[in-house]
């Protein structure tokens, strides 16, 4: 059984691990202060769902608008990156103290897990974070979760947790993944004009839905705004989890969603294997190669990328990275583990199979990224 509609996502029959991640603007005042009642009303929320079977993560931010206003610093912490850092810091402190605190009432405990892009990218990281999380789950805890902004440099960021909340759900082989945030769902345009339409399905986020969407942070506390929620959305709808966003202002904001039957649902578009899950949410890439149009067109067949078909190659990567697969007018189009080094791989570009031994002095690999190592977009 599937998640079909907002109200699913209560089912333990159809979502029986759920992530639920919560943006800063919802859990900070605009003086910094933490909205108490409100994370508690969250936290009743989280037990509720407890009692009734259904496994909780939460992906949390908030500890650098938070640790922003403990150290008095300007801009709400994001002037400098030493800034972040520091704030991040002392906030998170303050705020893994206050989930435990709440989720103690209801007899819960609570696990921290602070994750860079380094730990979910990496193969045998992201089994660790995958192994932990359910051994969590398994002894009854729920994992609180947030980016280590107090180590993280824009090099090993995630830039926001509603991807980060994508990924933790593959990881842990959720069902579901809700984004609470300042706004009920996405518009076909900026919600303040008078005729902008809501949407309350998506069947798969196209360049069309992604031009209906704002990249700004409507708050000003966050890192996101919608744009990184449907690039959460297209990480998850890869992987068979469905994804939705409804407006979290309100105490006990999930049951006011679910009464009102009020948001966006992304439904998932095809349910890859684990190891297709990983491949296809990477962010971080050391490079690509572009195919030309009769590879394309073999790639919608299911077949595997071959030397004849590659016409560049970009960035310095080695044999086993993950690397971005573009068409021939340079857009993504998939993401695969290549076989070659970026050298050998430049050298047997355009040829065909019976050339490739001779150009590399020794036997080729069958291909240069094997369909099972690939994931289309």
């Amino acid at each position: 059984m599937r998640i079909e509609n907002l109200l699913d996502f209560r089912d333990i029959e159809k979502c029986p691990r759920l992530v639920i991640k919560l943006g800063s603007a919802l859990l900070v005042h605009e003086d910094g202060e933490l909205r108490h009642d409100w994370l508690r009303s969250v936290a009743s929320e989280i037990a509720g769902a407890r009692e009734r079977g259904q496994e909780i993560i939460v992906v949390c931010s908030g500890a650098v608008a938070l640790g922003a206003a403990m150290l008095g610093l300007p801009g709400g912490g994001r002037e400098t990156l030493a800034h972040a850092q520091a704030a991040a810091s002392v906030g998170q402190v303050f705020l893994i103290a206050t989930w435990a605190q709440l989720l103690a009432e209801h007899g819960l405990v609570a696990g921290q897990m602070l994750l860079t892009l380094d730990d979910l990218e990496g193969r045998r990281r992201y089994l660790n974070a995958s192994e932990t999380l359910r051994e969590l789950l398994a002894r009854g805890a729920v994992p609180i979760i947030n980016e280590n902004d107090s180590i993280a440099t824009s090099e090993i960021r995630f830039g926001d947790n509603d991807r980060l909340a994508a990924r933790v759900a593959q990881a842990a082989s959720a069902q579901g993944v809700l984004l609470l945030t300042d706004v009920e769902g996405l518009y076909d345009r900026d919600p303040a004009h008078p005729e902008a339409e809501f949407l309350p399905e998506v069947r798969g986020v196209t360049e069309e839905i992604h031009q209906m969407a704002s990249g700004k942070s409507s708050s000003g506390k966050g890192s996101g705004g919608m744009t990184s929620k449907l690039l959460a959305a297209e990480i998850a709808e890869r992987t068979g989890i469905a994804l939705a966003i409804i407006k979290g202002v309100d105490d006990l904001p999930i049951a006011c969603a679910m009464a009102a039957n009020r948001g966006t649902l992304f439904l998932p578009k095809r349910d890859d294997n684990a190891w297709k899950s990983w491949i296809g949410g990477r962010l971080r890439f050391n490079g690509s190669i572009r195919v030309d149009q009769g590879c394309v067109e073999a790639l919608q067949r299911g077949k595997s990328i071959l030397a004849a078909g590659i016409i560049g190659v970009f960035g310095e990567f080695e044999r086993g990275d993950v690397i971005k697969v573009e068409g021939p007018d340079g857009k993504m189009i998939a993401k695969g583990m290549i076989e070659y080094d970026w050298d050998e791989c430049d050298a047997i570009k355009g040829l065909r199979s019976e050339e490739v031994a001779e150009r590399l002095g020794h036997l080729p690999r069958a291909c240069v990224i094997h369909r099972d190592h690939l994931v289309l977009l």
